[in-house]
């Protein structure tokens, strides 16, 4: 219903009110109709089916059906690692999944928690739960306005509606309906909407709408969606469905082969079900998950603090940062940024030689500071009173000798506020409004000045700024009456001010770096059209004239097909309402762009929810903005992001260098064990040795790639297309021809083993196989550069883990009884040295190929 359109009278007919409220047995009846004034969570999983959500995952149910086959075969040792594996993962997914609910929760908080209401004309309080349509609420400064409402009677009312639209100024109210159009919530003049602020002044005002019904219902609606997927997480999904299909019919193959060569049965079973359990990466998502929160710890040094891990991540594939204007990329608050001043001789004399506009800022306001200094009242008010006192102006002091003798405040229908103030020769009066309005009444003399100012004029409001005038009269004695239209009249205009709440300094060098990243910001606001150009230009965000500013109206004209059309060359959207905010969110995500969305108020949790990564901000954010998202700046600054997109990016990578590793190991592994048949050779591993590589050898190195510093070229790189297979890149061709290398150095060391008639050969290929894989984890720590250029020691974490990785081995090679774990034996010094030699050969080759590449490039 458009209520904001319709005319007072037609709104008590539509629901069946009046002036002085409902009586009680009407409001019950309508209480059972609507339901209480509240948020309603959507219906919520139970602890079962979350649970159960997190152990549906295809990868998981091949590793669980493993489990079960080992348990049988005797093997609990395989059973026991691999149910431990499955458990992590889904405790960590649960726990993610249980704390998305509280967005509802905060949602909830910000309703009243009581309503002064009128009721057969009696003013009484109640739980604001108990509204419904139709009741008369009674509104003054402080309250929160508890329903939507449509005012019917208002006193200079003015509401803090920032947290639901973005705009920065206070709003002011009235009662007059709205002429056919369509409006975005900020223009609403006529309406209050639940959970915004009231700043100033007083009203009544009839409810129109309840609980899920009114625009936080909307909002709460749009918030109980389902989670966005990760970049890495849809691609893991997508791969370790195939991968566990192909692996799970190599290891039939394998079981085939052996049993037909006449290997025992039974050993051939455990060594098919360890090499799938080994090949099946299901350590990546625990050890992925370890290494975000890696990332997350190191991210909170810098002021960005992750509430779901998988944003560390997608911060390494944004493309599009779609950022709240106010607060955000602002400071909001507004400030002075030009005054255009005539310098008139009479009122300059009246205040003793000095700027007739600056006095005039000082004295025309109803600003005033609390117990610590700061300052109290409308923000644009502040903004004057502030720039006056940087000039050693204000209020207090002026007044000892401007006395405030009376006043005509401010109202929509004049759009002016006169001050009366007593002088050593009689009376001033100082008017601030709207400058078109003044222009109409200055006095003969001054007329022929209009074409002038309205220039000036213009040229600020073409730069965004709120432009306020100011203009004087004198009186010899105070008039008896205080009439607007002769008190406001043959004025003599002084000056006017221009003001705008300025964008942050550094969000500028921000926004230069996103884009040297490859990353496109986009400012989305709820203020007006040239304000918000001209904050995007001064930032950069704007730069040509194929960069498209898009308001809310004109959004709301184009069809999905044409906005999609469009989407990629829009800079700036203004005057836009939470829905269509969630709509550009999601325009950009059809067209494969992953998104990430800044803001703090109410009217950004649905997009910042939906986003690929939501960022609210930690000092001024709402406590809703903050529970739907996915990372909350501490300090506010759009800079931070700027930091959190490189850890993103250098944490991306170290997990695809993490993929490389145990993807190569697996492969290795595999290709040792596919391969020995066909080479006549006995099957090199046993069971215990595939587990002891999968847990220890893998694990170890590959947490540590955690820690590997960023590549030098890490923000001077596109993001990774969206589009692209982690395996893209020549990462499939190196898996399967250095884990084929591996296989082979495997194979080779056991067949010339075998060949000396050496019985140490089992042990022999398994160490080889082990420090090959050591050696390929130093040399993959750089895609591009050699490990002697990044330098060995770069990596302290990694070079430890190696160091005990090496001393584990050795020591299930000397100990005894480990040995009889693990059907090892002790080698001799010639042996170890020769094992360490051949393993040294997939270091040496991947080496090769970066070098190799490099020359190529």
């Amino acid at each position: 219903m458009n209520w904001h359109l319709l005319p007072l009278s037609e709104i008590i007919l539509l629901l069946n009110t009046t002036p002085s409220g409902l009586n009680s047995i009407i409001a019950s009846e309508r209480l059972k109709e609507y339901g209480q004034n509240q948020i309603e969570d959507s219906k919520k999983k139970s602890i079962f089916k979350m649970i159960l959500s997190q152990l549906s995952d295809f990868m998981i149910l091949i590793l669980i059906a493993a489990a079960i086959i080992s348990g049988i075969v005797g093997d609990l040792t395989d059973t026991i690692i691999i149910l431990a594996i499955i458990i992590i993962n889904a405790v960590v997914g649960f726990i993610q999944e249980f704390r998305a609910e509280k967005a509802m929760e905060a949602l909830k908080k910000m309703a009243a928690n009581l309503a002064r209401i009128l009721r057969e004309g009696k003013m009484m309080d109640v739980p604001a739960s108990d509204l419904v349509p139709g009741d008369v609420v009674v509104l003054e400064a402080g309250n929160i306005i508890p329903a939507d409402i449509r005012f019917f009677e208002t006193y200079q009312i003015k509401v803090d509606e920032s947290a639901l639209t973005g705009e920065s100024n206070n709003v002011e109210k009235n009662i007059e309906e709205l002429s056919k159009g369509n409006y975005a919530l900020g223009d609403q003049t006529n309406m209050g909407f639940k959970g915004t602020y009231i700043t100033n002044g007083r009203a009544l005002a009839y409810v129109v709408a309840t609980g899920m019904q009114t625009e936080l219902g909307h909002i709460a609606k749009m918030i109980q969606t389902s989670e966005t997927d990760t970049p890495l997480q849809k691609r893991l999904a997508a791969f370790g469905k195939r991968l566990s299909v192909g692996i799970l019919l190599i290891c039939t193959v394998i079981f085939l082969l052996g049993w037909l060569r006449g290997e025992p049965i039974l050993v051939m079973l455990i060594t098919s079900i360890s090499l799938a359990v080994a090949a099946i990466p299901e350590a990546m998502p625990a050890l992925v998950t370890i290494a975000l929160a890696f990332g997350a710890k190191r991210l909170v040094k810098s002021n960005a603090l992750i509430r779901k891990l998988p944003a560390v991540e997608t911060l390494g594939s944004v493309t599009y940062i779609c950022s709240d204007k106010t607060g955000t990329l602002t400071l909001n608050k507004m400030t002075v940024q030009e005054v255009y001043e005539i310098k008139d001789q009479k009122f300059n004399s009246v205040f003793t030689g000095t700027s007739g506009l600056l006095n005039a800022m000082a004295l025309n306001n109803d600003v005033s500071k609390d117990k610590d200094g700061l300052w109290l009242g409308d923000s644009t008010e502040v903004a004057l009173v502030q720039y006056a006192y940087d000039k050693n102006l204000e209020r207090t002091s002026l007044e000892l000798n401007f006395p405030r003798i009376a006043e005509l405040p401010f109202d929509s229908t004049r759009k002016c506020m006169t001050t009366l103030h007593k002088t050593e020769d009689g009376i001033v009066a100082i008017t601030k409004g709207a400058v078109d309005v003044l222009l109409h009444k200055l006095v003969d003399n001054q007329k022929s000045l209009i074409p002038q100012l309205e220039h000036e004029v213009n040229n600020m409001a073409e730069k965004g700024y709120r432009v306020l005038g100011y203009a004087m009269k004198s009186f010899q004695f105070l008039p008896e009456k205080l009439i607007a239209a002769e008190i406001e009249n043959s004025l003599t205009f002084i000056g006017f001010a221009g003001m705008i709440d300025p964008p942050r300094e550094e969000a500028k060098q921000a926004v230069a770096e996103c884009k040297q990243a490859g990353i496109i910001p986009v400012m989305i606001t709820g203020d007006h059209k040239l304000t918000a150009k001209a904050i995007a230009k001064h930032l950069g965000i704007v730069t040509s004239d194929e960069d498209l500013i898009v308001t809310g109206t004109e959004l709301s004209a184009l069809t999905i097909s044409q906005f999609e059309d469009i989407v990629e060359k829009v800079k700036v959207y203004a005057r836009v309402n939470p829905e269509q905010k969630l709509e550009i969110i999601s325009a950009l995500q059809s067209k494969n762009q992953f998104v990430a969305m800044t803001g703090d108020g109410v009217n950004d949790a649905p997009a910042l929810k939906n986003a690929d990564i939501g960022i609210a901000m930690g000092i001024n954010g709402t406590e809703v903005s903050k529970e739907a998202s996915h990372m909350i700046l501490l300090d506010d600054n759009f800079a931070t992001i700027v930091i959190a997109v490189r850890h993103g990016r250098r944490i991306f990578d170290n997990i695809l260098k993490f993929i490389k590793y145990t993807m190569t190991s697996n492969s290795g592994e595999i290709w040792a064990i596919f391969l020995a048949p066909f080479l006549s050779l006995p099957v090199p591993l046993m069971a215990v040795h595939i587990l002891w590589i999968n847990l220890v050898t893998d694990g170890l190195p590959g947490l540590a790639l955690a820690s590997e510093p960023s590549e030098a070229n890490i923000m001077n790189r596109p993001p990774r297309d969206p589009k692209q297979n982690i395996f893209a890149g020549g990462m499939a061709g190196h898996i399967l021809w250095v884990g084929f290398l591996m296989g082979l150095v495997t194979l080779g060391m056991q067949a010339w083993a075998i060949h000396q008639e050496n019985t140490h050969w089992q042990t022999m290929a398994f160490t080889v196989l082990c420090f090959s894989q050591l050696g390929h984890v130093m040399a993959i720590r750089s895609d591009r550069e050699s490990i002697f250029k990044i330098g060995v020691f770069t990596n302290k974490p990694l070079l430890g883990s190696l160091v005990l990785t090496v001393a584990l081995q050795l020591m299930i090679i000397y100990t005894p009884f480990f040995n009889e774990i693990f059907k090892t034996q002790p080698l001799t010094l010639n042996e170890l040295l020769v094992t360490l030699a051949v393993s040294s050969i997939v270091f040496w080759a991947v080496e090769i190929e970066k070098w190799i590449k490099n020359r190529k490039r």
